[in-house]
């Protein structure tokens, strides 16, 4: 996309963790100018925005700091008048709206952007706190959205009669970022004394986790270490189990992840079945085998399908199916054979070939509103 900016609304701080936003902005950074609008924060004397760059990925990184106190209608008008001051001395004049979170439509609807997309990640909807207008701001946005993308099958399949112009986009992968995995690595300082068989997770550890689960596996196989890295977040941290076989390593950066991963027996996804998990399609799923780890997860229909019916992963519906699998995988019969596998079913999936794809859909839907417009001009 040539002489055309981006302007991105994402209910997820850009330095948080590393995730789907993170690897399709910094990717369309590459051609155009990318700004990614995060949430207000409240600690400001005066309202303004603080803008950095990620030098990394040559992203506009855009946080509004709001005085503290103010009406959800202040709110909305102090961010309006920001951004259109923004817009102004960023000399933004062609640009397209991209919606991570529909609640932004709140102080974005007078906007004309070139293109409307809404990038459907998650049901947010379903999420601890969710806000009590999101449902109705995403019906908005679905309305005004030139294109939809979604970020799973069931997700999909659940929004596809709600927009005629949407494509199913599911979780990618940077291949070659964990494929190191499957060689040893520097071990982490806080990973290298704990003893094997390790079983690990990453990602974050919310109100997603199955606690319970969680719990029962330490104690029928005490023998077993469960390594858990990531953030806690919306739950309360004395909530998670504590026993001397499981290990919560706290947040480590995108770069990181790799070293921890070369160290671990088993990578396991213990998610709650619940409406927060309902339509979850785990990112994790395709880089935990692209780093070689057997996989264990809880029945996520997104796993089920494709991952467990072509034969790349172990579901456990119960702690006890949990450890036979496990069981089993730790005898390293069969790995070669379904590495081979799953390197057969990764081989033409990448972030790459996934933003290149959504780059099309993007150019082919300016190109028809175009026509439209015309078409409608000489009508008139």
């Amino acid at each position: 996309m040539v002489n055309i900016d981006i302007i991105c609304f994402s209910h997820l701080r850009w330095n948080f963790v590393f995730q789907r936003p993170q690897h399709l902005l910094s990717r369309f950074a590459r051609n155009c100018r990318v700004f990614y609008v995060e949430e207000p924060v409240f600690n400001a004397v005066d309202n303004h925005l603080k803008i950095t760059i990620d030098d990394a990925n040559s992203v506009c990184i855009i946080v509004p700091n709001l005085k503290p106190g103010l009406e959800e209608e202040e709110i909305m008008m102090v961010q309006q008048s920001l951004l259109d001051n923004m817009l102004t001395e960023m000399q933004i004049h062609k640009y397209l709206l991209w919606y991570y979170s529909p609640m932004a439509l709140g102080f974005t609807d007078h906007l004309k952007p070139e293109l409307i997309i809404y990038d459907c990640m998650d049901e947010l909807s379903a999420f601890k706190f969710a806000p009590p207008l999101l449902v109705l701001r995403e019906q908005k946005l679905l309305q005004k959205a030139d294109v939809v993308f979604t970020g799973g099958p069931s997700l999909y399949e659940a929004k596809k009669n709600l927009h005629n112009n949407i494509y199913l986009f599911p979780s990618s992968i940077d291949k070659a970022h964990f494929n190191r995995a499957r060689s040893p690595l520097a071990e982490p300082v806080d990973q290298a004394s704990i003893p094997h068989p390790r079983i690990g997770f990453y990602g974050v550890l919310d109100e997603r986790l199955d606690i319970g689960m969680l719990k029962e596996l330490a104690t029928l196989r005490p023998d077993w270490q469960f390594i858990l890295v990531g953030p806690v977040v919306k739950i309360d941290e004395g909530e998670l189990p504590q026993k001397s076989n499981i290990h919560y390593l706290g947040n480590k950066r995108y770069n990181e992840l790799p070293n921890y991963l070369s160290g671990w027996d088993i990578a396991m996804m213990p998610f709650a079945l619940n409406e927060s998990t309902r339509y979850i399609s785990p990112t994790k799923t395709p880089e935990y085998l692209a780093g070689g780890k057997p996989v264990i997860s809880t029945p996520i229909k997104d796993v089920i399908m494709p991952y467990e019916e072509n034969g790349l992963v172990h579901i456990a519906a119960t702690p006890a199916l949990f450890v036979a699998a496990a069981e089993a995988i730790l005898t390293k019969a069969g790995y070669d054979e379904w590495l081979a596998n799953v390197d057969r079913f990764l081989s033409g999936i990448s972030w790459d070939q996934t933003w290149q794809n959504m780059e099309t859909c993007i150019e082919k839907a300016i190109e028809n509103k175009q026509n439209s417009n015309l078409k409608a001009h000489n009508y008139v």
